[in-house]
């Protein structure tokens, strides 16, 4: 009895084992395929981080090159000439907006700056950066640039407090001095301020003749 059941097992292994290869035979190429696939995807990978690697490189060595030029207007024709992505790209418009600026032509500078800070192809920091630099640029409509920073110094922007700093300014060009006291005073108030831009905006409190409010320091 032990005989048979030991044949049995035997024709029911050999069964599983024909079943197996004609698996493997039928559907091997997939798993063949999926390696092959992995390998290829891994290489493919590290090419494009290569690559990234080495534009961003020549990026960096390009930027070096245009910001040693001692004339100005040659610097930004070479920093114009540049092209980049992503954050690099933001570097770039940015560099470019402050050597246009530099050699007096404000529009371009602020057409570079308003184009950077709605571009959704760069991180969102370099976009609020470009929108708080494009309202720091001087302008003829002061009614436009204050409307500018007002925007910018909404509650929970990133800038908040600076565009506040630079409203200030504006309300005292405009001889608007108690409401430029009144913003330095909330800037003074708000609790994310930091210790030099609190001191700065004391310091200006007083000249204009305001007692320092009595804040905890830090």
């Amino acid at each position: 009895m032990s005989n048979t059941d030991g044949f049995i097992e035997e024709v029911t292994e050999e069964v599983r084992r024909e079943k197996l290869y004609g698996y493997l035979r039928r559907y091997g190429w997939i798993g063949v395929l999926a390696v092959l696939l992995i390998v290829g995807g891994a290489a493919w990978n590290e090419y494009r981080a290569a690559q990234d690697r080495a534009a961003a490189e020549a990026t960096g060595d390009a930027l070096l090159d245009a910001l040693n030029e001692e004339d100005a207007a040659a610097r930004t024709e070479q920093i114009a000439a540049l092209t980049a992505e992503g954050s690099s790209a933001a570097v770039v418009e940015l560099l470019k907006a402050a050597s246009l600026q530099e050699n007096g032509d404000v529009a371009a500078a602020m057409s570079v700056l308003d184009g950077l800070a709605v571009n959704p192809d760069v991180p969102q920091m370099y976009r609020d950066l470009a929108a708080f630099k494009a309202a720091l640029l001087p302008a003829d409509d002061s009614a436009a640039r204050l409307a500018r920073l007002e925007d910018l110094a909404k509650p929970g922007a990133p800038f908040r407090l600076l565009a506040l700093e630079q409203i200030a300014f504006a309300q005292l060009d405009q001889g608007n001095a108690d409401a430029a006291i009144a913003t330095l005073q909330s800037i003074v108030e708000d609790a994310a301020v930091g210790r030099d831009l609190r001191d700065r905006a004391q310091t200006l409190m007083v000249a204009l003749g305001e007692p320092i409010p009595d804040t905890q320091t830090e």
